[in-house]
């Protein structure tokens, strides 16, 4: 377990260090899961180490939205006056997402 747990957030760690350096417009976490990634691809972390420690995150994944949704409160005021641009942003966003998605099926059928 441990050994998982290690690799988990030493990966998640370096995605920190580089995001702290500015070097790319990505967040930490998430350079995290691609090195994550990478080194399961090349076969440096084997599945089986970061397995059981995965699907634990995976299945208490809804207690680590909590902490967010309270953020989201705080700022609540701010949210109502701009919600008119908030819902066109999410609207467009939504449909230039389906369109992009459709074409790229298309040209990929």
């Amino acid at each position: 377990m441990y050994k998982g747990l290690a690799v988990i957030f030493s990966l998640y760690f370096a995605g920190e260090l580089v995001a702290g350096l500015e070097l790319l417009p990505v967040p930490g976490n998430v350079l995290g899961m691609v090195f994550l990634l990478s080194a399961l691809v090349s076969g440096v972390v084997k599945l089986e180490d970061v397995e059981d420690e995965a699907e634990y995150f995976i299945e208490h994944m809804g207690i680590m939205f909590i902490p967010p949704g309270v953020g989201v409160m705080v700022y609540f005021g701010l949210l109502r006056d701009e919600i008119i641009h908030i819902i066109v942003a999410l609207v467009l966003s939504f449909i230039i997402t389906v369109g992009v998605t459709g074409k790229v099926v298309e040209v990929l059928r």
